[in-house]
């Protein structure tokens, strides 16, 4: 018989009983147990580590048909997006390969609590919430290893094993995939880990009921033991915090001062020097941020909008060649009801995340942004060289 004693977890808050089953998301002994524990224990309510637009996505299988990509874009919302995506093909590769379903144990833990009338309690922070507030302290270079490592990912599934399974159920499932980036990053893991551990904490021990079961990841517990009978700020936990103010002042410090070198290209060198100049400065710009999307295997049209495009939103920190070319992707192809209905089996392989024309819009905007980012410190120095 296997020993659980070491997920579940007995507490008390104040007059209740609450019971934490710590849990792996990708294992079928964690779904049984919850099962068991709930129809043992037959609690008043059963707390669950799902946001609303999680618990939604388990609840109603059409969600995807109604996003609004062309909406996601104009609020620059692609990165997070294609992010979560990533995040979620990660968790149901490793689901197919153990033939259990992704989130095995929180679809159990709300038909078992909703069998004996239990109310259920929705514990995590919204996941978007999480993924901004990561967003906002990294930057360009730490986004990127995020993005690769979440693409490498595909291959690193098939080299894991039941051992790495055991491994997981100590982790957090972002932070099992964020996990060499956290490394150079502590913050990361303050964000993804600590700061959800607090608000899980808080959730589950104001949760309504006097006997509660809560199912969270077992890389949780601990944290939410430790901060168990700590004072803790909820909403500032839900806060997204403003972008970095340097940030802010280099988007425009930089179109600044290369307006500055084309100016003085045409005032010290004169007109040929000041032509070779914007020659560069286009030519980098375009080609890289075309290259990008060509990567993304955009429509020629989109291709053709990035390179125009990005030498003009280069010197423009309110608009971005990733965003004008996801737009006339969204267009030039615009994606059908089965594109999003397909898009749970299309995300779990490299080939779904490039021919569905869902995740390829996001993937354009990514990568001709990238591509417009390299293409502006490559054109520096061309530009400077023309002196």
């Amino acid at each position: 018989m296997t020993d659980n004693s070491n997920m579940v977890h007995h507490l008390k808050f104040d007059d209740r009983e609450i019971i934490i089953l710590g849990t792996a998301h990708v294992s079928k002994e964690s779904a049984d147990l919850v099962k068991t524990v709930i129809e043992e224990e037959k609690p008043d309510t059963v707390c669950v580590e799902l946001c609303e637009s999680r618990f939604q996505s388990i609840r109603q299988k059409s969600r995807w048909q109604e996003m609004d990509i062309v909406k996601v874009i104009k609020e620059k919302k692609a990165f997070l997006l294609l992010s979560n995506l990533l995040l979620a093909s990660f968790q149901k590769r490793i689901a197919e390969k153990f033939d259990i379903k992704p989130g095995a144990e929180m679809i159990q833990a709300i038909e078992s609590g909703e069998a004996i009338d239990a109310r259920i309690h929705l514990a995590d922070r919204d996941i978007r919430v999480t993924l901004s507030r990561t967003w906002r302290v990294m930057g360009l270079w730490a986004k990127l290893k995020i993005l690769f490592q979440m693409l490498l990912s595909f291959g690193e599934v098939d080299d894991i094993t039941e051992k790495d399974i055991e491994k997981m159920k100590q982790e957090d499932m972002l932070e099992s995939l964020l996990a060499e980036v956290g490394k150079s990053l502590p913050v990361i893991r303050e964000i993804l880990i600590d700061e959800r551990d607090r608000y899980l904490a808080e959730k589950i021990r104001n949760a309504p009921g006097r006997k509660i079961v809560a199912v969270v990841g077992a890389g949780h517990v601990p944290g939410i033991k430790k901060y168990w009978d700590t004072d803790i700020d909820i909403q500032a936990l839900e806060k997204i915090p403003p972008k970095n103010k340097f940030s802010g002042i280099i988007k425009w410090l930089l179109p600044i001062f290369i307006i500055a070198l084309l100016i003085a290209g045409f005032f010290y060198g004169g007109a040929g020097a000041g032509t070779d100049m914007v020659v560069w400065w286009i030519a980098a710009n375009g080609i890289m941020a075309g290259l990008g999307a060509i990567i993304a295997l955009a429509h020629p049209l989109t291709i053709i909008s990035s390179i125009v495009a990005a030498p003009l939103t280069s010197l423009n920190p309110m608009i971005a060649a990733g965003w004008v070319s996801g737009l006339v992707e969204a267009f030039s192809r615009k994606p059908k009801v089965r594109d999003f209905e397909r898009l749970p089996e299309d995300i779990v392989s490299v080939k779904g995340f490039w021919s569905n024309k869902v995740t390829r819009i996001l993937l354009v905007v990514v990568f001709t942004n990238l591509g417009s980012s390299i293409g502006t410190f490559v054109a520096i120095p061309l530009m400077a060289k023309v002196f």
